[in-house]
């Protein structure tokens, strides 16, 4: 017979009704100390229950700590995930709002425009009016002057006959309107092409930058404008450790090339630790590897490296505030140059096996930037 029973007060043993205060190592159960002398429990080994219970809720605490910290990291990665989507939809909606901002704006200078012209057209047509009103007016008294003469009798019609012509002959001759050159509202110059010329102004709210940060790639310690073109050294963030998170203060574009060719400029401007390049896969021998191809600036002094081949010094005549990076993918190499000189710096050429992404990094807080280029961006369906 199990010797415990199960209330809300301490459970007694059921045979003799005495407080549980040991436990049986050898039965695996609770006793009293009138069971512990019994036949039952003879050359038994048992241990106080306080000391027990305490030591198995230890043994309970450390098993489910793991339990524990993955149900905790789980949830924090489900609350950084919402963070992230309300983020990205609070951006979504700012950009929505400064272009209907605009097209308001934009609407409001179109009508403006349309008004003003419908105005000067309708005053130039009054006063034109306003004349020929006038010579009516005089025309229509000499008629009736006229008139009354010919009601008149022989004798008086006589009379006045000289003085009426006279009269009819100063009466303006009466042309009957027409229509001027540019009366009518320039329809074509409102309307022609309209979607277009706002999609160009538009372009002065709106940046295209060929190449796009991927966030979900940033070394923990890099922070990236809400542009994702720009990213600089700050304080070390917590992030989910994804497969594509980087290190080394890292941070790949969003669009990987795998054909053509593909340029855009980095400006590093006063920034003093930084590496610029690509990073994709190459053949070594039989194998496939990572590479990587960039120049770097560390310590005033400027160096090229494919990972893991090689490492230059690079010679450059002044210090770069801009550098334009050139891929170009069918002949396998990747170019560095300086835009504001026109001046190369270095040819990579190497044997590409897949995709090959854009690469930012930088131990500095001075930003890394992205400059926008003038062209179409490629379409992309949502």
């Amino acid at each position: 017979m199990d010797p415990t029973q199960t209330n809300h007060k301490p459970p007694l043993c059921t045979l003799h009704s005495e407080k549980l205060r040991l436990f049986c190592l050898d039965h695996q159960q609770p006793v009293c100390l009138v069971c512990k002398d019994s036949k039952d429990h003879i050359d038994h080994s048992f241990i106080p229950i306080e000391e027990l219970a305490e030591d198995l809720r230890e043994q309970l605490r450390t098993s489910i700590k793991p339990l524990q910290d993955k149900l905790q990291s789980t949830q924090e990665e489900e609350a950084r995930g919402k963070q992230q989507a309300q983020h990205t939809e609070a951006q979504i909606r700012e950009q929505f709002k400064k272009m209907h901002q605009f097209l308001l704006e934009e609407e409001h200078t179109r009508m403006k425009a349309l008004r003003e012209e419908e105005e000067q057209k309708t005053r130039r047509m009054k006063d034109k009016m306003a004349a020929v009103c006038r010579d009516m007016e005089t025309v229509s008294k000499t008629i009736a002057e006229t008139e009354k003469q010919l009601r008149a009798t022989d004798t008086s019609f006589l009379l006045q006959y000289r003085s009426t012509v006279e009269i009819m002959q100063r009466c303006p001759l009466v042309e009957e309107p027409k229509m001027e050159h540019d009366a009518l509202i320039d329809q074509a110059e409102h309307l022609g092409n309209l979607g277009f010329y706002i999609l160009r102004n538009m372009e002065k709210l709106v940046r295209f930058y060929p190449v796009v940060l991927d966030p979900n790639t940033r070394d923990p310690e890099l922070i990236l404008s809400e542009d994702l073109s720009s990213a600089r050294r700050g304080e070390r963030q917590k992030l989910p450790q994804n497969p594509e998170r980087l290190n080394d203060q890292r941070v790949e574009s969003s669009l990987a090339f795998i054909s053509g060719t593909h340029s855009w400029n980095v400006e590093v401007g006063e920034n003093k630790d930084w590496d610029v390049g690509v990073r994709g896969w190459v053949q070594r021998g039989q194998e496939t590897e990572v590479g990587v191809w960039c120049i770097c600036f560390f310590e005033d002094r400027y160096q090229a490296y494919s990972h893991p081949d090689t490492v230059m010094a690079l010679s450059v005549r002044r210090r770069l505030q801009r550098v334009r990076v050139m891929l170009d993918f069918d002949r396998a190499t990747v170019t560095f140059s300086d835009p504001d000189t026109n001046i190369d710096l270095l040819t990579f050429t190497d044997i590409f096996t897949g995709e090959l992404t854009p690469l930012l990094s930088t131990r500095d807080k001075t930003p890394l930037k992205i400059l926008p280029k003038d062209a179409t961006p490629p379409f992309r369906s949502i």
